[in-house]
């Protein structure tokens, strides 16, 4: 069994910071580096389980300029800015985009809340974020499917019907009082026609302008004054 400590890395220029970040985060291997430059330089060797980025850094360094290679270069790893001169619509911009950062805490920053976000990235982000992500994949394309299947059959059920009504029937079709009964749109039943017909299942004379498109056929000629009966 791996019991191997989660990796985590801090990017932090202040030492008092850092010692604080020692004393909280005690349970977890700590690698500090005080550059986002540094930070880069080390992933070569150090694989984390989350980066702590402060925005901040030495030699004039800004961290939220190092977050897209960050997440391009560990994609599944949750990064917590912690900033204490980030206004809210930097930070939002920070939380938001494809390579975005997933928490965002101000300085100076709750240990408490620092520590539970930590547990929570851990928890929530990385592989099981994946993971999820494709379950939620797999269900949307579940109910997709299931839905098309259900529209189809309906589709199906509804066109039975409708050439059962208009079977051995010659003249026009009454569009709107089929589109009352069945109680779906015009629109729909033309197209019900039109793919009956297409079939050979019933004669162009119920729906003469078949071959034109929908939106020119709404403007044809008047209707039948009934569905037709069978």
């Amino acid at each position: 069994m791996n019991t191997r400590a989660p990796t985590v890395l801090v990017i932090e220029d202040d030492d008092d910071q850092y010692e604080l970040y020692e004393e909280t985060l005690g349970s977890y291997n700590l690698v500090r580096t005080r550059t986002g430059s540094d930070a880069l330089a080390c992933l070569g060797r150090v694989q984390p389980d989350v980066v702590i980025l402060d925005h901040v850094l030495e030699e004039g360094e800004r961290g939220l300029d190092f977050l897209p290679e960050f997440r391009e270069l560990l994609p599944h790893v949750p990064v917590i800015i912690v900033s204490g001169v980030l206004d809210i619509e930097e930070q939002l911009q920070a939380l938001q985009g494809p390579r975005r950062a997933h928490y965002c805490l101000p300085k100076p920053v709750d240990l408490r809340q620092l520590r539970r976000t930590v547990e929570e990235a851990l928890r929530e982000c990385g592989p099981s974020e994946v993971v999820r992500q494709f379950e939620a994949l797999e269900r949307s394309r579940r109910i997709d499917a299931q839905e098309l299947l259900s529209r189809s059959t309906d589709r199906l059920s509804r066109q039975n019907r409708i050439l059962s009504r208009l079977r051995g029937q010659n003249q026009r079709a009454n569009i709107s009082a089929l589109a009352r009964e069945f109680h779906v749109s015009r629109r729909t039943i033309m197209r019900d026609l039109q793919e009956l017909i297409r079939r050979g299942q019933l004669p162009e004379a119920v729906y003469p302008e078949w071959r034109r498109p929908i939106e020119e056929s709404e403007a044809g000629p008047p209707e039948a004054g009934a569905a037709g009966a069978s």
